[in-house]
């Protein structure tokens, strides 16, 4: 038996090393914020949004990705790197732009260390 249903989001749960960095890490790239508890936030972008959490379980940061797949990879790579988030976040990294034989993606490394893929597909 296959399940049919009418989905409206997937919001996965994210760790954080420091909670208050990574919150405004998220704010500074252009997510909006809706604090649900003390230790937890939804971070919103469109109709897109995902959780992130007070909680450090260093296997489980080490080992989590996202993608993020965007309209145009060339505009939202060259906004991202205006916003200068590696001088204001010292653990960030941005890593080019590298073309797949599916698409193009750059990598975005979180102040926690969970690893970003911001793509588009051909």
């Amino acid at each position: 038996m296959q399940m049919k249903h009418n989905t409206v989001s997937i919001r996965p749960f994210l760790g954080a090393k420091n909670f208050e960095q990574s919150r405004s890490f998220y704010r500074h790239m252009g997510f909006e914020e809706v604090v649900i508890a003390p230790k937890l936030s939804l971070f919103k972008t469109g109709m897109l949004a995902f959780y992130l959490q007070d909680a450090y379980v260093r296997d489980w940061i080490d080992n989590t990705m996202v993608f993020l797949e965007v309209e145009n990879l060339t505009t939202f790579w060259d906004d991202l790197q205006a916003l200068n988030l590696t001088d204001t976040y010292p653990d960030v990294r941005l890593s080019p732009i590298r073309v797949e034989h599916w698409g193009r993606e750059g990598f975005v490394h979180d102040p926690s260390g969970i690893l970003w893929h911001i793509g588009e597909f051909f």
